[in-house]
């Protein structure tokens, strides 16, 4: 076993205890977690993206992130919290683009508010929908929420990701020898890449059996593995748009925060695709069944 391999089950054992912690719990806590996460990767974000010419303001877009996920742990619902983020980010824009217009050493005022803009949206604003999952009102309606269904739902993207991820490394080192996207990340393989979509398949047609018992979203094994299918699509997609944040910044990876994995981008660029997605596939497999 390699040292990197190692260094990456001792911060996953770590991790792991603690954020299922989070998700039984939800609410505050499920919150700071999402916010801390949403903190570090917004200011790596800033870090990949710091152009001379359009230099963003990382202080801004920090703030934001934490922001969009504070709003959610006090509005959980989406089109409450949407009016709210909008707003939000609207003011972000203009305070970022007004900072740029000052400041001499940026060129480019314009594209400088855009990545401050977007790198709250990025990262706040995309893994505050795990708290919706959590809480998902639009579906349960009068009835109370059921913690235990909520905490199993927002498992759905993150167990999906993670054994993707997971099935893609070790497949695409042993059995892997044609390139996916050589001039994005030069280490992906097409083989790779299926066996990261078989395992996130896999995993969501298992948690099925455990979701389709659920009084209120129950989400069966077919669905899960339909479910599984698009997340996992979605999260080699997001791993591909961190790859090409990193080698148009000319860097290995975006952070050293967690040894084994690099940043929080690193280790959950997927995420940040797929837990939106799911949802929204959520809401909509609700709503039709």
């Amino acid at each position: 076993m390699s040292s990197e391999l190692r260094a990456r089950i001792v911060v996953a054992g770590a991790l792991i205890p603690v954020g299922l912690l989070a998700i039984w719990l939800g609410g505050w806590v499920l919150g700071i977690l999402l916010a801390a996460f949403a903190a570090f990767a917004a200011r790596e974000f800033y870090n990949l993206a710091a152009d001379p010419a359009a230099r963003p303001f990382p202080w801004l877009g920090v703030a934001g992130a934490v922001l969009l996920v504070g709003i959610a742990v006090r509005e959980p619902s989406y089109p409450v919290w949407a009016a709210h983020a909008f707003m939000l980010l609207l003011l972000l824009g203009l305070t970022s683009f007004a900072a740029a217009i000052f400041d001499r050493t940026i060129e480019r005022a314009l594209l400088s508010a855009a990545v401050t803009v977007s790198g709250a949206l990025y990262t706040g604003g995309t893994l505050a929908f795990g708290l919706f999952i959590r809480t998902l009102p639009e579906l349960h309606g009068p009835a109370p929420p059921r913690p235990a269904e909520g905490a199993l739902l927002l498992l759905l993207p993150l167990c999906v990701t993670w054994a993707g991820d997971t099935a893609a490394f070790f497949a695409g080192r042993r059995f892997g020898k044609r390139r996916l996207a050589p001039h994005i990340s030069p280490g992906k393989t097409v083989e790779g890449a299926l066996a990261g979509l078989a395992g996130a398949v896999a995993t969501g047609f298992a948690l099925g059996f455990a979701l389709d018992q659920g009084p209120l979203y129950p989400v069966s094994p077919a669905a899960g593995a339909a479910i599984g299918l698009v997340l996992g699509v979605a999260g080699q997609l997001g791993d591909l748009a961190e790859s090409r944040l990193k080698r148009e910044a000319g860097v290995k990876d975006s952070g050293r925060i967690l040894p084994g994995h690099g940043g929080v981008l690193d280790r959950f660029d997927g995420l940040f695709f797929t837990v939106p997605l799911a949802y929204g596939l959520i809401v909509i497999h609700g709503i039709l069944s």
